[in-house]
């Protein structure tokens, strides 16, 4: 059977793709700052995750340009302010009831299907969209695009595949992000959710081993269930939605032709030229 073939809809020039793991280096750091920081370093409690979360933004905002000026259609720039509005109307639906989050199947869905510069876009789009509109704009903000940034990317590199085999490899995607979504947005506040006194809690100075066994614990008592609600959520829309929403993506990446490129006819007769036409 002939594997679909991939729509790359943004491009990722070299620069961008230097850009981009230069952005992953820093959001790793600021998701695990807790093990590389202690809180009060900088005269506040609350700086750390503060300045990481700016400098988020920074980074984001020159991995879109990287990404904007390495090519990206009007097309591709019209596909993905649909999906951010779908997304953004989507996630107030099911955020805050144990766990349910209708965001990320759209996300797995479209980075398979328009590429990974297309996928990390619309997850910074998605989120910021959806934060505003709900109000949920905040010092977490920052984290949660870029968290949901990278589900989309790495959803774009995933293996070729083709029916079930395809639909089964994004539901265990899917599922696998929720969970991990989950565990590195709870890096970004658990120094200041819990007393010190607490055996789950962040202890400033303890040993690597022991301050991650402690985040292992807090992750599991506190946050396991609404993650465990988000995988199941993600992975009941793949399997159940994924097969006609990557039909209808495919049938537009088609249509669009977003890398086709555009050829000028020479002019007839020294009148004007012919209007311009797409070629493969």
């Amino acid at each position: 059977m002939t594997l679909p073939a991939r729509a790359t809809a943004i491009r990722i020039g070299p620069r961008a793709a230097v850009v981009i793991a230069m952005a992953a280096f820093l959001g790793v750091v600021a998701f695990f700052w807790p093990f590389l920081v202690a809180p009060g370093r900088f005269a506040s409690h609350y700086a750390p995750p503060l300045i990481f979360g700016v400098l988020l933004v920074l980074v984001l905002c020159v991995v879109i340009s990287e990404i904007a000026e390495g090519g990206i259609s009007s097309k591709a720039l019209a596909m993905l302010g649909v999906l951010s509005a779908v997304n953004a109307a989507l996630r107030p639906l099911g955020a805050g009831t144990a766990g349910v989050e209708t965001v990320f199947f759209v996300l797995v869905l479209a980075g398979r299907v328009f590429g990974p510069g297309f996928g990390f876009a619309l997850g910074c789009t998605s989120l910021f969209a959806s934060a505003l509109i709900t109000g949920g704009v905040g010092p977490w903000m920052p984290y949660q695009m870029f968290g949901c940034a990278f589900v989309g990317m790495l959803a774009g590199f995933l293996p070729r595949a083709t029916g079930r085999r395809e639909v089964l490899l994004l539901a265990g995607y899917g599922s696998l992000s929720g969970y991990l979504f989950g565990f590195l947005l709870n890096l970004s506040f658990w120094p200041f959710s819990l007393d010190p006194g607490s055996s789950i809690a962040y202890l400033p100075g303890l040993p690597f081993t022991e301050q991650w066994q402690r985040y292992i614990a807090f992750d599991i008592a506190t946050s396991l269930g609404w993650d465990t609600g988000r995988a199941v959520t993600n992975f009941v829309c793949v399997v159940l939605a994924g097969p006609a929403v990557l039909t209808v993506f495919r049938r537009a990446a088609r249509k669009a032709r977003f890398q086709a490129p555009v050829r000028f006819a020479a002019r007839r007769g020294g009148g004007d030229p012919d209007p311009p036409s797409l070629t493969k």
